[in-house]
């Protein structure tokens, strides 16, 4: 399933230039780079293959999730601007509706009002909970109609900045752990600058602190991994390992080198592989 909606995105002026899964979270990640059209072709294409693949009636994961497909950012990047990654998503969000009636909420800079930028927001109740909800005016659709599709619910499409997907996770089967240390780091609970977080069991021995670096530019990743190392080893918790999800900007992996490394800085422009 995973191969043939990746397929799905073939097209021209397009690349598919990056697929991740996770088996705990239940959810995959497809990162596309290319023209404003070619990339929406490709969006609504995936939208197309993940509704006609994805029954969310039998779905579970660890992830929070309201649609076959959850979200769609469309992000501008090489001369590109905000007011064109708008445009793109009020065009994807038209297609989605009018080919596979999936209907959509707008985030980010998309969004319609200042209550609906924040996707948690929107995720609130997630599928199950917004087959009724999503009936209330507060909770209408931005597109299409008033309920969600019977077997691929509703998607988030948006404009936003890059951001960094990292998780951090503990060995440890103390999910209590991770919700407290994602507490501590989230930025609307008072943490860090740029930070959305959540705790989730991974399996019966390890636990994950998964964020959303939202600002790449306010904290670096090293900062971030050791206040959770610190405050998971006065628990007696030791880090088990990291991981991206999707792509990260060259600089933020630079940075956080240079600090393990005890060098004074490494200019990311000098980094070959």
């Amino acid at each position: 399933m995973i191969g043939s909606i990746a397929r799905a995105a073939a097209g021209a002026d397009v690349v598919l230039v990056d697929t991740q899964s996770d088996a705990a979270h239940n959810r995959t990640v497809y990162t596309l780079v290319g023209s404003g059209e070619g990339v929406l072709g490709a969006a609504v294409r995936l939208a197309g293959a993940a509704v006609e693949q994805i029954d969310l009636r039998a779905h579970k994961g660890e992830h929070p999730r309201m649609g076959a497909v959850d979200v769609i950012p469309f992000i501008p990047v090489s001369g590109a601007t905000m007011d064109d990654a708008v445009a793109l998503a009020r065009a994807c969000a038209a297609q989605v509706w009018q080919r596979y009636r999936l209907p959509s909420y707008f985030y980010e800079f998309a969004a319609t009002s200042a209550e609906r930028r924040d996707l948690s927001a929107l995720r609130k109740g997630q599928f199950e909970g917004l087959l009724e909800a999503v009936k209330e005016p507060a909770r209408h659709p931005d597109t299409g109609e008033r309920a969600l599709h019977p077997s691929a619910g509703i998607v988030a499409i948006g404009a936003r900045n890059f951001l960094i997907a990292f998780n951090v996770n503990l060995a440890t089967s103390d999910l209590g752990l991770a919700e407290r240390l994602a507490l501590a780091v989230r930025r609307r609970s008072g943490g860090l600058l740029g930070i959305k977080a959540l705790g989730f069991a991974l399996s019966e021995t390890v636990v994950q602190v998964s964020m959303n670096v939202v600002d790449v530019n306010a904290i670096p990743l090293y900062r971030v991994t050791e206040l959770i190392r610190r405050e998971a080893a006065a628990a007696g918790v030791a880090v088990c390992g990291c991981e991206l999800v999707g792509l990260a900007p060259l600089s933020a992996i630079a940075a956080s080198a240079a600090y393990y490394l005890h060098i004074d800085g490494i200019d990311a422009d000098a980094v070959t592989w």
